[in-house]
């Protein structure tokens, strides 16, 4: 296929304008270590309220594939760990909830349906003694995909929460987050290991990225296809985590590509057939235009290039009208999404995109695409595009930070909510899970998470001992203060404000005062305060975090600060003015009807 001449230069054009528009390699990067981070988060969460769950961020969030004008949603899976996926009899474990993978000649490729096994001995479930089982024609007892989400929505609303949104496998009750709850499948599948052997000898994907994928967990997430008899009841295998994998070993022209499908699916294709491609088809298309590409031709000044070649590749799925998943052979992606009529539409317009060597690219309006395009220096563009990528990337990093800072918040909240309500047996629980998680920790990345809980956890423990020891009229000395200075820097300034407060009950008011004016030198105009219990409206966009930016000099610190909490424990670590502002006012019957975040 040959080059058009003026490819060369669009495709570092589009190189920049997508820097600009925040796909710079550092965003890349910050989106998938903070999400990465989010996952350790829930790990640790999980483990101190007693689930037995394991938490997943998917998608184009995590894996750095986006824009802010793409206003990707962000996708978490949870996997519930008290079920057992059995692939073969042999698999059943006693004491957990049994669910047997059935697949057979009319159950459509990549759905399964599970039937469920009794707990203690390791044979069928007879009787439909749970609202989630249904019947199947053949007598068997069936673990209803659609009744389990359901059952999520019913436990959701019970809890108080908004009310769910319900898409595909998702059931959210957070405005543009899906959240799938499914279970894992720890055994080796077909499905996987014929894509395996199928790859390998080819120069994508690589042999260490296969031998990964073969140990990879799948999941089953509950979708039925939509034209089968059971799609109520039927389980979707999804291999994720070899998704994300692959993903991963993108280079940046193709995490670009991935990209600029993306705006050409949102922009341009959204006129003829709305939301009916999504990211996952233009995902797919990458995968199958990487496999039969050779890795030279991935590089900056190619960009318009292997994007044709993405888009040839559509053109030849639509004309066969079925488009095949990467990894499982057999699924058609159109099924359910992509109707014949649209179908041919869509082609045609591909088509004309093809013949007009992308014009249309130039009308994309996301992120000013377009405009960015048609500047007419070229030198101009990329000055200006460096230094216009470089501020958003800082506000992009400080939104990923606010929002990490805020999940590890509500945790901290619970911890504190624990603390208060029984301080013994749970700082015993809290130093075991934080140590676990420290111990067990594989990377730098999931230390730090742990790192960061145990610097916060501490603090608490000394100012509780404090707030002990003041009680007791007993001074504090240099190695309690020195314990206390530990902890300072967990943020701009809620825990300098508690520090100076026990040093004025403790009768060190030079020492307070000069932690005040500290705090006051650090607290000026465009620090943020990170609450764990009030939400306002508008707090994330972007634009808040760019005028963070805008006049800070000092980049040293990040601009956050969490409230300033004092447990009952506590309390003598207060001033009594403080306990008296804090609790006037306040009944027994307000207090009461408090959910536990409000209640520390």
């Amino acid at each position: 296929m040959q080059i058009p001449e003026h490819f060369t230069e669009l495709s570092i054009r589009m190189f920049y304008a997508l820097d600009d528009s925040g796909a710079r390699k550092e965003t890349v990067l910050e989106r998938r270590r903070t999400f990465l981070r989010r996952e350790h988060i829930e790990k640790i969460a999980n483990q101190l309220f007693g689930k037995n769950n394991e938490c997943f961020h998917f998608g184009s969030q995590s894996e750095g594939t986006t824009t802010p004008g793409l206003q990707s949603d962000i996708d978490l899976l949870g996997s519930c760990n008290i079920f057992n996926i059995m692939t073969v009899w042999e698999d059943w474990k006693a004491g957990m909830k049994n669910l047997l993978m059935l697949h057979d000649n009319t159950t459509p490729p990549q759905q399964y349906l599970l039937q469920v096994i009794q707990v203690y001995t390791p044979e069928p479930v007879t009787s439909l003694t749970d609202d989630r089982f249904v019947r199947k024609d053949s007598g068997q007892i069936l673990f209803s995909a659609e009744r389990w989400k359901q059952h999520i929505e019913y436990e959701n609303r019970a809890k108080g929460l908004r009310e769910a949104t319900k898409n595909g496998p998702s059931v959210s009750w957070v405005p543009n987050w899906d959240i799938v709850q499914a279970f894992h499948v720890r055994k080796p599948l077909p499905e996987i290991q014929q894509w395996i052997d199928r790859c390998r000898g080819k120069h994508w994907p690589p042999v260490q990225l296969l031998e990964a994928a073969r140990i990879a967990p799948c999941f089953l997430v509950p979708a039925g296809h939509p034209d089968s008899d059971y799609k109520r009841e039927e389980w979707r295998l999804s291999p994720n985590l070899i998704e994300r994998m692959l993903t991963f070993s993108f280079n940046m022209t193709q995490i670009k590509c991935y990209i600029v499908l993306k705006l050409i699916k949102k922009s341009l294709f959204a006129y003829i057939v709305g939301d009916a491609i999504t990211s996952f088809h233009c995902k797919t298309i990458m995968f199958l235009t990487m496999e039969r590409t050779h890795p030279s031709l991935w590089c900056e000044h190619n960009l318009m290039f292997v994007l044709l070649l993405c888009l040839h590749l559509l053109r030849r799925w639509l004309r066969l009208g079925r488009l095949p998943h990467y990894i499982i052979e057999g699924v058609n992606l159109f099924d359910g999404k992509l109707s014949k009529l649209l179908q041919k539409r869509l082609l045609v317009y591909i088509d004309s995109l093809i013949r007009n060597n992308l014009q249309d690219i130039f009308c994309i309006g996301i992120d000013n695409i377009g405009c960015r395009l048609q500047a007419c220096s070229m030198r101009h563009t990329v000055q200006a595009g460096v230094l216009r990528g470089v501020f958003l990337h800082n506000s992009i990093r400080l939104l990923l930070k606010c929002e990490y800072l805020e999940r590890m918040n509500n945790v901290l909240t619970y911890i504190k909510h624990e603390q208060s309500s029984s301080h013994t047996t749970f700082e015993h629980k809290l130093k075991y899970v934080i140590l676990n998680c420290f111990e067990n920790s594989t990377h730098a990345m999931s230390k730090t998470t742990a790192l960061e809980f145990i610097e916060h956890s501490y603090a608490l423990q000394i100012s509780v001992q404090s707030s002990y020891y003041l009680r007791l009229q007993n001074v504090l000395d240099s190695e309690n203060i020195r314990r206390l200075r530990y902890s300072l820097n967990s943020d701009v300034a809620s825990s300098r404000l508690k520090f100076a407060s026990i040093l004025y009950c403790s009768g060190h008011l030079q020492a307070a005062v000069r932690v005040l004016e500290d705090v006051e030198r650090r607290y000026h105009s465009k620090v943020k305060a990170v609450c764990p219990v009030r939400e306002l409206e508008g707090e994330t966009d972007l634009k808040v975090f760019a005028d963070m930016l805008l006049g800070n000099t000092d980049n040293s610190e990040p601009p956050f600060t969490f409230c300033v909490n004092f447990l009952r424990q506590e309390s003598h670590c207060a001033p009594l003015i403080l306990l008296f502002e804090m609790n006037r006012n306040i009944t027994e019957e307000e207090v009461a009807q408090r959910s536990y975040n409000c209640k520390c």
